[in-house]
C-alpha cells in the first residue's frame, strides 16, 4: 500500500507542493520499482519519486495547520546574529537548508536573509533565495489553509517588516 494516492498533495524539497498524478511500476536493472509521478504545481515540472525512498528524497506531507504559527514565529525572531562567514559558505548553507524539505528550515533562511539585508545589500543569489523561500512557504501555507497565496505573501511581508 502506497503512502500517497493519486490526487494527494505533498512537498518535494526545493520545488514546493506537488500533486501525485500516477503511481507507476518501472523495471530498472531487472528490478521492478514503484514510483510516484508528481507534478510540481508552481512550475509544472514532473518528478518520478521512488515510493521506497521517501525519506531519502525528503518528500513529505504538507504541514499541519497548527504548525503554521511556528513558521510565523521563526520569521518574527529577528534578534539573531548572522555568523560572520564568507558569502559562499553562507550561500551553500542557505541552499542546503532550502533543499532540506523542512518548511521550518526554509523559514529560518528567509529570516536570516531579512536580518542580513538590514546590514548589507543582498547579492543577486541571496535575493533569488529570498524569493524562493517566500514562494515555498506561501505556497504550502496557501494549500493548507485554502487562502490565496498572495494573501499569505502579504502576511509574510508584514511579519518580516515588523520583525
Amino acid at each position: 500500500m502506497s503512502k500517497y494516492q493519486i490526487g494527494d498533495k505533498a512537498v518535494y524539497p526545493g520545488h514546493g507542493v506537488g500533486e501525485i498524478e500516477a503511481i507507476e511500476k518501472k523495471e530498472i536493472n531487472g528490478e521492478t520499482l514503484s514510483f510516484y509521478i508528481m507534478r510540481i504545481i508552481d512550475s509544472g515540472l514532473k518528478i518520478m519519486v521512488p515510493t521506497s525512498n521517501l525519506k531519502i528524497t525528503g518528500m513529505r506531507d504538507l504541514i499541519a495547520e497548527e504548525e503554521i504559527g511556528k513558521v510565523f514565529s521563526i520569521l518574527k525572531e529577528q534578534n539573531i546574529k548572522i555568523e560572520n562567514i564568507t558569502w559562499n559558505k553562507r550561500f551553500k548553507d542557505y541552499n542546503e537548508r532550502l533543499k532540506s524539505g523542512s518548511i521550518f528550515e526554509v523559514a529560518s533562511v528567509l529570516r536570516d536573509l531579512v536580518v542580513l539585508g538590514k546590514t548589507k545589500e543582498l547579492s543577486f543569489g541571496e535575493k533569488r533565495m529570498f524569493e524562493m523561500a517566500i514562494n515555498l512557504i506561501s505556497q504550502e501555507i496557501s494549500f493548507v489553509t485554502g487562502k490565496a497565496q498572495e494573501d499569505i505573501i502579504e502576511k509574510i511581508n508584514k511579519i518580516i517588516k515588523e520583525g
